[in-house]
């Protein structure tokens, strides 16, 4: 290796100076500048020494700038190959197989903002079966965030990223938030990594969001027309007298909610219990009950995964647990709420 933590070091293509502050394979190293450390290939770098000693020794000194002469630069995200938007970048960090070649060990997990606006963002990673990884944090305009670690043999475990971010201020005229989900298939990796290697990156990078929504109003809607339909319209001042009667325990078993099930199919029986899950889930928070008690049985697990995903994306819902119970053993959530 030419290189070694600690040596400075001339970046060929800018002529910065900076130091080597990592090793990440015979080809690549971490430098230092000013601050910001960025992957750069050892055939883009230099020892800064013939530069000094060839630079005049006494230059004259610029003119001096004023501060209202100064143009405003905005800051640009170095590191990464990306457009305008908020990314979600990808480092491989490279490692010796038995026959001496070039193999993925793990990425290096980055959150890209390159546009003019701060984010508090929330980030979680999930598997197919488990949970992997969470982070609640900001991340300024023009700069990056390191996430974390991901292994390579965990992407073939069925890897979902979820981002929200929330602008920093919030404004009145923007939306309270931006969700973005991204799901990599092993196949798109592998082509990913081999178009990095062809074109000699470091990065490879996933838009989550191009532009920060405006606040989207509801529009003003036709209740006459439901009703003339045959549903029942309620004024919204008196709706806690339609909602069910709060609950602690519920039970989703299709024989408790309707006595005519024996002709339904599987997907009407799932529907039927979802809905009964919705209403008591809201009649729980009009109520401001603390806890609910979700009883679903065990079976093949269609209900339960249905139920927690959807738990997944409340607000409402602090917690819950799937455990065993001295009275339902598997069989059941328990779910517990903040207000």
């Amino acid at each position: 290796m030419k290189f070694q933590i600690g040596d400075k070091v001339l970046l060929l293509h800018s002529q910065e100076e900076g130091e080597v502050v990592d090793i990440i394979n015979k080809e690549m190293v971490m430098v230092d500048v000013q601050g910001v450390q960025f992957p750069v290939y050892t055939d883009q770098l230099d020892f800064p020494y013939f530069k000094r000693f060839t630079e005049k020794k006494n230059p004259a000194p610029p003119p001096k700038k004023y501060i209202d002469q100064v143009k405003q630069e905005k800051q640009t995200v170095k590191q990464y190959n990306v457009g305008e938007g908020v990314w979600l970048s990808f480092l491989p960090v490279f490692d010796k197989d038995i026959f001496d070649d070039d193999v993925v060990d793990y990425f290096r997990v980055y959150l890209v903002n390159n546009t003019d606006a701060a984010y508090a963002f929330d980030y979680h990673l999930s598997y197919l079966h488990a949970d992997g990884f969470s982070l609640t944090n900001q991340i300024l305009a023009y700069n990056d965030f390191y996430l974390h670690d991901v292994s390579f043999e965990s992407m073939n475990d069925g890897p979902r990223f979820d981002v929200e971010l929330r602008l920093q201020p919030p404004q009145k005229k923007k939306a309270e938030y931006y969700e973005a989900t991204f799901r990599p298939k092993a196949r798109q990796l592998f082509q990913r990594i081999e178009r990095l290697l062809q074109n000699q990156e470091a990065t490879f990078s996933y838009l989550l969001m191009e532009s920060y929504p405006d606040r989207v109003e509801p529009e003003g809607f036709n209740f006459e027309k439901l009703s003339a339909a045959g549903f029942k319209v309620y004024d919204g001042k008196a709706v806690h007298s339609h909602l069910p009667a709060a609950r602690s325990v519920i039970d989703l078993h299709i024989e408790k909610i309707t006595n005519n099930w024996r002709g339904m199919n599987n997907y009407e029986i799932l529907s039927l219990q979802l809905s009964e899950f919705e209403k008591y889930m809201d009649a729980a928070l009009h109520h401001l009950q603390p806890s609910l008690v979700v009883i679903h049985g065990v079976g093949e697990g269609v209900l339960k995964d249905e139920i927690h995903e959807r738990l997944r994306l409340r607000r409402e819902v602090k917690s819950y647990v799937n455990q065993y119970h001295p009275l339902y053993g598997y069989g059941a959530t328990e779910i517990y709420f903040q207000y």
